[in-house]
């Protein structure tokens, strides 16, 4: 089957989760768009490059299907993993990777918009920001959940949401807890149980920690140097003998000799020999090596973590040879029996969900819908993700890391009319006859002088002042 029927097969199977089957137009227009090679990636441009001949309408057709059509979400990203899954080889194993990604925004009437960490500028400005999930095996992988962080001042401006079509259930969540949510709903669907990356923004939360493991999922996830752990071989003393009064004491104590200390006071006290050269992957131009060490510990910051003695788990600091202090610390509960080697594989799986944010970002227009709703605002993304689905199944197909070429599907856009003009453009000047001065006058009308210029306009102090909004 060459690529141009595939694509109609696989456009036939996602449209079969949209409701009705009229919405095929819609669905195989606006994903043929989002994989044309174009600088942007907004409706218009892509209305006019999808059918030429009948843009303006094209374009009401596809914004409506956007921006305002009622389809889940949930249900066609479900269909595009049901496509991509099966192709993903998971014998050396599988992670959910969970992080998230800014929009930058100039305005503040789009969804959730307002000043906050952007990771794409790497500062503080004005944008928007999602957390997804995606599946991995060492081959590729695949984002399958999607939701924007909706900051405070968002979810308690009632007026702001109804412009924006915010639902009514969606109600303000901290990153951490989106994420974890989206991992609940995915394991309710009977996706499988794979260790969970992410990095020290989700990492330092206790509570994200504990919901994973209370689903049973085991995590390899980045914190700061300043959280709190007992190190090998310190344990706090058990609480104090219950007097037969009050609650039961669950607290452990603490001695002068018996303190936690924080991951970087412990990694600076751990002997050279405790650090190994490991190498984890082929980079673009060389193989991808590092300096680390691994050590067991229990977590003991936090009030939670004070109330009782924590399970052990492991403690992994990279340490490049060339700096005086540890670069990265990551908490694990993958086994005991686990190799360095595979923890050190585990924590630098994360790569993938960058790729999949650039390959989305740079190639398939994630970032560049111009609408300022909730609903236009996930679907846009949604089917981004269903565009980027096809290309990965193809690259899984013809047994290419995704890592490599992205390109490997040719895409030429169609050229466009001569007479095409972009909406904002100056509309086409219309054809005038040349004007005749010495015209006779109409019947009744006085002559009048006329000068060789106009003369400029006087407003008086009453005129009002424009003001542009």
């Amino acid at each position: 089957m060459d690529i141009a029927k595939e694509f109609d097969h696989y456009m036939a199977y996602l449209v079969q989760g949209l409701g009705h089957l009229d919405r095929h137009s819609g669905l195989t227009g606006y994903c043929t768009g989002l994989m044309l090679p174009l600088s942007r990636k907004s409706v218009e441009p892509m209305a006019a490059r999808v059918d030429p001949l009948h843009a303006s309408a094209k374009h009401q057709s596809l914004h409506h299907f956007v921006a305002k059509a009622h389809w889940s979400d949930q249900e066609l990203l479900r269909r595009v993993a049901q496509w991509v899954v099966p192709l993903m080889d998971f014998t050396a194993g599988g992670w959910w990777i969970i992080d998230d990604t800014g929009f930058p925004k100039k305005g503040k009437h789009s969804v959730g918009v307002t000043r906050q960490y952007c990771g794409l500028l790497g500062k503080q400005d004005n944008c928007q920001v999602a957390v997804s999930v995606s599946l991995a095996c060492n081959e590729g992988s695949l984002p399958v959940a999607w939701q924007l962080y909706l900051p405070h001042v968002w979810a308690e401006d009632s007026a702001r949401r109804v412009k924006a079509g915010i639902p009514e259930d969606i109600e303000f969540a901290t990153k951490p807890q989106i994420a974890l949510q989206q991992i609940r709903d995915l394991l309710r669907e009977g996706a499988p149980h794979h260790c969970v990356l992410a990095d020290a923004g989700y990492g330092i939360d206790y509570a994200f920690r504990q919901g994973l493991t209370d689903q049973g999922l085991a995590y390899m996830v980045g914190i700061t140097c300043a959280v709190v752990v007992w190190p090998p071989g310190v344990e706090p003393l058990p609480p104090k003998p219950y007097s037969g009064m009050g609650r039961p004491p669950v607290m452990p104590r603490r001695t002068p000799k018996r303190q936690p200390v924080n991951v970087k006071t412990l990694a600076l006290g751990l002997p050279d020999s405790a650090f190994h050269n490991i190498s984890w992957r082929e980079g673009t131009n060389e193989r991808l090596t590092g300096r680390f060490a691994a050590v067991r510990v229990r977590c003991a910051g936090g009030n939670v973590g004070k109330a009782r003695l924590l399970p052990e788990q492991w403690l992994l600091i990279e340490w490049p040879a060339d700096q005086a202090e540890p670069e990265k610390y990551y908490l694990s509960t993958l086994p005991e029996t686990t190799a360095l080697n595979d923890l050190v594989c585990a924590a630098h799986m994360r790569w993938r969900i960058e790729r999949d944010y650039q390959d989305l970002k740079q190639d398939l227009g994630l970032g560049h819908y111009e609408g300022r709703g909730w609903r236009g605002f996930h679907h846009h993304a949604t089917l981004s993700i269903a565009a980027y689905g096809f290309l990965m199944a193809q690259r899984l197909k013809a047994g290419s890391d995704a890592s490599g070429k992205k390109n490997s599907i040719e895409r030429k856009a169609p050229p466009l009319p001569d007479d095409y003009i972009p909406r904002g453009s100056p509309a086409r000047s219309a054809p005038r006859g040349k004007l005749d001065h010495n015209a006779a006058l109409p019947p009744g009308s006085r002559p009048r002088n006329r000068l060789g210029t106009l003369p400029a306009l006087q407003l008086s102090k009453s005129t009002s002042t424009f003001v542009t909004q």
